[in-house]
């Protein structure tokens, strides 16, 4: 991995984990006196394979942060990835909107959509790319405030009539 895609990776492992951490002793009460949820964190490392073509699978970190404006309707997440791979190095950033389902007290599940875009910084396919992205994400909460995330995703870049799939997990975390 290039010296500068490396710097990136630790880069933006460490904003997530300062981001996560000036947030855990932060909490704020809803009109009911009761604690209301505030965004989910999500650190983790993500993967991309090329559906069309000859591309060669990217890997790295991913960081995200998901607010809920309407409860049980409306949850939208902005994530940011740096990929790699021999060859290829890209940074993604999405903003999906996502309608939740409640499947048991500690396990949720959303589908969403919402636009993608990338910026290619080496490789055959340098530039920056606009897409449409489709979500299906994956929350266990075993705790109240601290759980696991599966995210797959596929892609689709018009200009470029690209295709990808992906794949994200990692840890999330809840302020109250």
């Amino acid at each position: 991995m290039p010296l500068p895609v490396a710097r990136a990776c630790v880069t933006i492992a460490l904003a997530g984990l300062a981001l996560l951490a000036s947030r855990l002793g932060s909490a704020h009460e809803s009109e009911g006196g009761e604690e209301a949820e505030g965004p989910v964190y999500e650190i983790g490392g993500a993967g991309e394979w090329s559906v069309r073509g000859s591309g060669v699978p990217n890997y790295g970190p991913t960081i995200g942060m998901e607010v809920t404006p309407i409860e049980d309707w409306l949850e939208i997440e902005g994530g940011l990835a740096a990929l790699a791979t021999s060859g290829h190095t890209e940074y993604s950033l999405d903003l999906v909107f996502k309608k939740p389902f409640t499947l048991s007290e500690t396990t949720e599940f959303m589908f969403g959509l919402g636009p993608s875009f990338s910026k290619t910084l080496t490789g055959p396919d340098r530039g920056i790319a606009r897409g449409l992205e489709v979500a299906g994400d994956f929350m266990f909460w075993p705790r109240r405030n601290f759980g696991w995330f599966i995210e797959p995703t596929w892609t689709i870049v018009p200009r470029t009539h690209g295709q990808s799939l992906g794949l994200s997990i990692g840890l999330t975390m809840r302020t109250f």
